[in-house]
């Protein structure tokens, strides 16, 4: 069976690969709430070693990602997912018995090469699955799950540890993956998902990178510099400003924007190009920075949450789209691999960055600076597009898969 042949997106193994893709991520931004709190709470660490857990998990998802590309040619799609998805799960249930911050922070190394190698391959997998005039959509349907992880991830965990100690919410996540494992085994893939002919075991750039997909990761990595000044600083903002009892419904507008716009933003991906999404999504979540900036209130919070939603929400999909179609079809995994190396290092740069600007200048100051970027994002997107013509051509570019 060729989904390339198909003209419905939600097949069950589609709907199997964003079961998977969910609960993957519902256990990293888990994990990613309550470790920080376990640090101090349980470890009797520092704040400086609670953000630790963060930047490691991070800095080997950073490290690996070059590498995916050539482990999924060198194994296949499936294979890679299932091996990948298991030591995530084994990985999660390591925490269970991790009672040392050094330990800890080894289990958050390796715990982050699998899962930079899982969602890579979750990924390459969807895309394959997607009928190519409908590329753009459903890989903003696939890109939901991740956003639906954003907010039930943390909140559910969050809520949890009030009630029961950390190693039990650290079994029951492990539990979680298990489901997940599960749900790889009807993950069907094609034919042509595995390259059949001999690999190479060389290591070259071509193995670590698809040279085509940089353009348009660069926009990417410009776009989660500034994103990261919501997701790291956030909360800390709303205490500074006395609104911190209303964050939470921050990310609950913020995720429903997202998932709202969605359907509608990927239909106009594939009927307009990219162009009719990127450019208005930029503008918005500029605006929402802007306003983000000037924010006293719980009102504007939350229009500020609404703004950044629909405008960020629509354009990781979209670049992850323009990514994989820039790419030949049999690359479609270092492509994916491409564009996370960008996007995880905006997230890892901005982070430290922005954490500077903050202590000197003031929270109002680093959202301004995010709104910048994005402005400049404008104009680098603008010059990629003409350059690669990546623009109105997009659509062209998706049939012709």
């Amino acid at each position: 069976m060729r989904y390339s042949n198909q003209t419905t997106i939600w097949t069950r193994p589609f709907f199997m690969a964003l079961v998977n893709n969910f609960f993957i991520f519902l256990v990293f931004y888990s994990l990613l709430t309550v470790l920080p709190l376990y640090v101090i709470d349980e470890l009797h660490g520092t704040e400086g070693q609670a953000g630790l857990a963060t930047t490691v998990f991070l800095l080997s998802a950073i490290i690996v990602r070059p590498f995916s590309g050539k482990i999924i040619e060198l194994l296949g799609k499936k294979k890679t997912l299932i091996i990948s998805v298991m030591m995530f799960g084994i990985s999660s249930f390591i925490y269970f018995w991790v009672h040392d911050f050094y330990l800890l922070m080894a289990l958050r190394f390796f715990h982050g090469i699998w899962f930079s190698i899982g969602s890579t391959v979750m990924v390459a997998i969807a895309a394959d699955m997607i009928p190519p005039q409908r590329k753009g959509e459903g890989l903003g349907y696939f890109a939901m799950s991740m956003n639906l992880a954003v907010v039930v991830g943390p909140f559910l965990s969050l809520a949890l540890i009030r009630w029961i100690p950390y190693t039990s919410l650290f079994m029951g996540l492990a539990w979680v993956i298990v489901i997940g494992f599960l749900c790889s085994f009807g993950i069907q893939v094609t034919e042509d998902d595995v390259v059949k002919e001999d690999v190479s075991k060389r290591l070259t750039l071509k193995d670590l990178m698809e040279v085509k997909a940089i353009p348009i990761a660069l926009v990417g990595f410009l776009t989660s510099f500034a994103y990261s000044g919501i997701m790291s600083f956030i909360s800390v903002y709303a205490k500074s400003v006395g609104i911190f009892e209303s964050v939470s419904l921050f990310f609950v507008v913020f995720a429903a924007a997202m998932l709202l716009s969605r359907p509608y933003t990927g239909r106009l991906y594939d009927r307009s190009g990219p162009n009719s999404v990127i450019y208005p999504s930029l503008i918005i979540f500029a605006i929402g920075l802007i306003l983000l900036s000037v924010t006293h209130s719980v009102f504007l919070l939350l229009v500020a949450g609404t703004l950044i939603g629909l405008g960020y929400g629509a354009l990781l999909p979209s670049f992850q789209t323009m990514s994989i179609v820039a790419a030949p079809k049999r690359r479609t995994g270092h492509a994916t691999a491409t564009f996370f190396i960008f996007y995880d290092l905006g997230i890892a740069i901005g982070s430290f960055v922005l954490g500077v600007v903050s202590s000197q200048y003031g929270f109002s100051a680093l959202y301004l600076i995010c709104s910048g970027v994005i402005i400049v994002t404008i104009a680098v997107y603008n010059v990629v597009t003409k350059r690669g013509n990546h623009g109105e051509n997009q659509n062209a570019s998706v049939l012709e898969l």
